[in-house]
C-alpha cells in the first residue's frame, strides 16, 4: 500500500516549485487559486521572496501546502496512485485536499484563517520550541511535565526525535536538563509555542472559519496527527481541526498505524525531504522517497 505524506512548516526554500511550474505550465493554476484566497501573489512569495519574509507563518504555511499539491499533481500526470494520506502539522491541510476531503479553493481559504491566526497567536503570547535527540519521548514527556515552567513535548517525530515547545523560560529549563542527560538540544527558529496550549487563541479565532467549510468523507485512508491513526469519524472536522492546533503531534504513532495496515511505500509530497527522513528512522522494511523538484518527480 502507497502512503502520499506531506511537508510540514519549516520545510520551506526560495525558489521551490519553480521548475516544477515551469515544465508543467498547467500546474500554475494552484498558484492562481491561491493568490486570489490570499490577495497577495503567492506564487512571487515562492519563487522569489527573501526567505525571511517566505518563512513567516503567514506565508510559510499556504505556500508549503501550494507546493505540496503541486509536487503530488505532477506525479498524478504521470499515473501515481495512493491508498492513504498523512501530513505533518499544517501538511493535514495538503492531505486533505489530496483526499478528496476537501477542494483546493477551500484548503486555501483553510490555510489562511490557521496561518493568520497562529501568527497574531505569535505575537500575543511568546512562546519557542526545540528539538530533543538520542532521549525516548516517554523520558522527554517525563521531564517536561514536571517543569516549574510551560513546556510540553509536542511532536513525537521519530523514536529519538522528540519537539518541545512552551514559554521560552520551560524551555530553556528543560534544555538544561536534557543536556545534562546527554541528549540533544536543537532549538528551533520557529515564531511561536506551535501545538501547545499558547496556541489556544489561534485555535478559537480559526475554528470561526473552519465552521463554514464543507468536509467531505476521504476517498482514501486519511491518518490523523491529533489521533495518530486513521481518521474514521469526519463529522466534526472544524473542532477536529481547531483542536489540532493546540495537540500533539503524533507522527510515530501514524507511522506505525499505517504500517499495521499494509503500508510499505511512502512518497513525500513539497519542500525538503523531513518526513521522509523520519520514515526511514522509525519504519524497516518499506520505501521512502520524496517528490520535490523534476528530479525527483523523474525518479518516482
Amino acid at each position: 500500500m502507497t502512503i502520499s505524506l506531506f511537508s510540514g512548516q519549516g520545510s520551506q526554500s526560495s525558489g521551490m516549485g519553480a521548475d516544477l511550474v515551469e515544465a508543467m505550465p498547467e500546474l500554475a493554476k494552484i498558484y492562481d487559486t491561491g493568490s486570489e484566497i490570499l490577495g497577495r501573489d503567492l506564487r512571487e512569495i515562492c519563487h522569489s521572496a527573501p526567505i525571511e519574509e517566505l518563512s513567516r507563518t503567514i506565508n510559510a504555511q499556504p505556500a508549503i501546502m501550494a507546493n505540496s499539491i503541486i509536487c503530488l499533481e505532477a506525479a498524478r500526470s504521470k499515473g501515481f496512485t495512493f491508498s492513504g494520506v498523512a501530513g505533518h502539522s499544517l501538511g493535514e491541510y495538503a492531505a486533505m485536499y489530496a483526499s478528496g476531503m476537501v477542494n483546493l479553493s477551500d484548503a486555501f481559504t483553510l490555510i489562511k484563517a490557521r496561518a493568520e491566526a497562529m501568527e497574531e497567536a505569535t505575537k500575543q503570547s511568546v512562546g519557542t520550541m526545540a528539538a530533543i535527540m538520542k532521549i525516548a519521548p516517554e523520558k522527554v514527556e517525563e521531564i517536561c511535565s514536571s517543569a516549574k515552567n510551560y513546556v510540553a513535548a509536542v511532536n513525537f517525530n521519530s523514536p529519538v526525535q522528540t519537539v518541545i515547545a512552551g514559554t521560552p523560560e520551560g524551555v530553556a529549563e528543560v534544555s538544561e536538563i536534557f543536556a545534562g542527560l546527554k541528549a540533544r538540544v536543537a532549538p528551533l527558529k520557529v515564531a511561536g509555542a506551535f501545538h501547545s496550549k499558547l496556541m489556544q487563541s489561534a485555535a478559537d479565532k480559526f475554528y470561526e472559519t473552519a465552521k463554514n467549510i464543507k468536509f467531505s468523507a476521504p476517498d482514501v485512508k486519511y491518518y490523523s496527527n491529533v489521533t495518530g491513526g486513521e481518521l474514521t469519524d469526519f463529522s466534526d472536522m472544524a473542532s477536529l481541526l481547531a483542536k489540532h492546533i493546540v495537540s500533539p503531534v503524533r507522527f510515530t504513532s501514524e507511522l506505525a498505524a499505517m504500517q499495521a495496515d499494509g503500508a510499505d511505500t511512502f512518497v513525500e509530497f513539497g519542500p525538503g525531504k523531513v518526513l521522509t527522513g523520519l520514515v526511514k528512522k522509525t519504519l524497516s522494511d518499506v520505501t521512502a522517497k520524496n517528490v520535490s523538484d523534476c528530479s525527483t518527480l523523474e525518479a518516482l
